[in-house]
């Protein structure tokens, strides 16, 4: 997919707009990640990101311009795959618990989708003063300790005693020699046991100010979305 993206950059002159992940990081960049941290994944999903973005600088020797800007786990209102809307909350209903893949005291990363689409618009406003191959680092909502997420959900869906339940992680394990889908997620594992933060130093100096939506604004907009909130 990605060899096809680069010939219609080359045949096109448009620049790649590539939204990147933390899986090409491994234990020896944690906890900070910068845009120049090295990136050592442990996991088929993270060496498959790194040969793709290497195959972006390397296009870009041959003047085929790119863009990537680094998030957290995604949310939104039109998520697709991601663990807020297929692993913490049952989608199409009331809320009747949650379900948190991390551990107790543990801080995680976010970013609320219409926040990474601005962002990506921002930065394409100044085309103009992008290197051929781009790469910015997206900070997003830090839950300092793995409790803001859900004390959101719960101010939203008023219901400040919704239970919250443990990832069924040991499932995952037995099952993976046998499930190829169960044995990538729990690939991503160590990514839920250490507050891994994205650096946006750099994209603050370029953009003056990274786009933000107030948590629980973002929450209830996706929720209502997921059809979890009374119209």
């Amino acid at each position: 997919m990605i060899d096809n993206t680069i010939a219609a950059g080359k045949a096109s002159g448009a620049r790649i707009l590539l939204p990147g992940t933390v899986y090409n990081y491994g234990p020896d960049a944690f906890p900070v990640l910068l845009e120049e941290s090295p990136q050592n994944a442990t996991t088929h999903k993270g060496r498959i990101r790194i040969e793709l973005e290497k195959r972006l600088k390397d296009a870009a020797r041959q003047g085929v311009r790119s863009l990537i800007v680094r998030f957290a786990d995604f949310f939104g209102p039109k998520p697709g795959n991601n663990w807020f809307s297929q692993g913490m909350i049952s989608p199409g209903g009331p809320l009747k618990s949650i379900t948190y893949p991390g551990g107790k005291g543990v801080g995680h990363g976010w970013a609320y989708l219409p926040d990474a689409g601005e962002a990506f618009a921002q930065l394409m406003d100044r085309e103009a003063e992008l290197e051929d191959f781009a790469v910015f680092h997206f900070r997003g909502l830090w839950d300092k300790d793995g409790t803001e997420m859900i004390a959101a959900i719960r101010r939203v869906t008023g219901k400040p005693s919704l239970s919250v339940k443990s990832l069924p992680w040991f499932f995952f394990k037995l099952a993976s020699p046998f499930n190829e889908t169960l044995r990538e997620l729990y690939a991503t594992r160590p990514l839920w046991r250490t507050p891994i933060q994205l650096d946006n130093t750099r994209l603050l100096r370029f953009l003056g100010k990274e786009p933000q939506t107030d948590l629980d604004r973002a929450v209830e907009t996706t929720l209502r979305a997921l059809g979890c909130l009374d119209k």
